[in-house]
């Protein structure tokens, strides 16, 4: 018997860069939250601050295994994001966008639980389509050094919408375009915290192929007031839903605003481009400014300030 009208919230991954911050969002809105990672990318440290919550749970385990709680939703977040993390051990990404998709939907469909699946703007690969509508299918190397994550993903939101068909599974699921902001892993790879950290410790900033290949940069808050308001969205609204900031920047015009805010004397360096890294990406939020009044209110420079903020305090500690 329920003695608390709280919701009770599986949040997979939920120590890693996002799903820390959906945990205290979540928390603030008086709800129940279990927080589930096996600290593969994630950490400790992005919740330690909440571990005296007396409604926030952590717990240590892979998706890849099954588990048995009882919850009314539950936020698929559980991956590694970047490309040094997920390329480490490119099976396990496998598996985990995989094995752990069939398995928080098989406790979707045991509890009748709501789901939400973190899925990625890597779902359209180098895309021949600019800006990238949900409606575009994608242009993926299967057999890529990437591929470990695209084509995961892209298999996760495909097991995603047959649950959905086949067990009347309820299911959301969005594709995350860059992120950025406070809890970024150091060593990600990734470009905003390669660029700011790079800028603090005083070092040339890399940049790989020419700088003209363009990225669009959506801080964290804004991210998940998106997640959250499709979770809360009705049950017709199922997505794919593109969550991203559409304004469009190339990767040296964000390494000279980086090297601006942090300032020093960096310099910018070039190296080769990697395999199969997309020349552009911009996502058409078309979508989620319809069905979800969405959109992001935070400008970079803005976002920026307060991310350098934060790595400030991390490297100094």
């Amino acid at each position: 018997m329920r003695i608390s009208n709280r919701k009770r919230i599986l949040i997979t991954g939920g120590a890693g860069f996002l799903g820390s911050h959906l945990c205290e969002r979540l928390l603030a809105e008086g709800n129940d939250v279990l927080c589930l990672d096996n600290f593969y990318s994630g950490t400790r440290d992005n919740v330690a601050h909440l571990l005296g919550h007396p409604h926030f749970e952590l717990m240590r385990h892979d998706v890849t295994f099954p588990l048995y709680v009882e919850v009314d939703e539950i936020y698929n977040l559980a991956c590694p994001a970047s490309p040094v993390h997920y390329q480490r051990d490119p099976v396990q990404t496998t598996k985990t966008n995989v094995h752990g998709a069939i398995n928080m939907l098989g406790l979707a469909k045991r509890t009748k639980a709501k789901i939400f699946q973190a899925s990625t703007s890597e779902v359209y690969g180098d895309p021949e389509l600019h800006p990238q509508p949900e409606s575009y299918w994608g242009r993926v190397n299967p057999i890529g050094i990437r591929s470990c994550y695209d084509e995961g993903k892209r298999c996760a939101e495909t097991l995603f919408f047959d649950y959905q068909r086949q067990h009347q599974v309820k299911i959301k699921v969005a594709r995350i375009f860059n992120t950025y902001g406070p809890r970024m892993h150091p060593g990600d790879g990734r470009v905003v915290s390669n660029f700011i950290v790079q800028a603090l410790r005083g070092e040339d900033l890399t940049i790989y192929g020419d700088g003209s290949q363009t990225r669009s940069f959506c801080f964290v808050d804004d991210l998940i007031e998106g997640l959250v308001r499709l979770m809360s969205s009705g049950d017709e609204v199922t997505g794919p839903i593109n969550l991203g900031n559409p304004k469009e920047f190339t990767i040296r015009q964000l390494a000279e605003t980086a090297l601006r805010l942090v300032g020093g004397q960096s310099k910018l360096v070039y190296k080769p481009l990697p395999s199969d890294d997309p020349r552009q990406r911009q996502p058409d939020i078309s979508l989620a400014k319809a069905v979800l009044n969405w959109q992001p209110q935070v400008q970079l420079e803005q976002g920026l300030d307060k991310t350098i903020d934060y790595f400030r305090r991390l490297l100094q500690a």
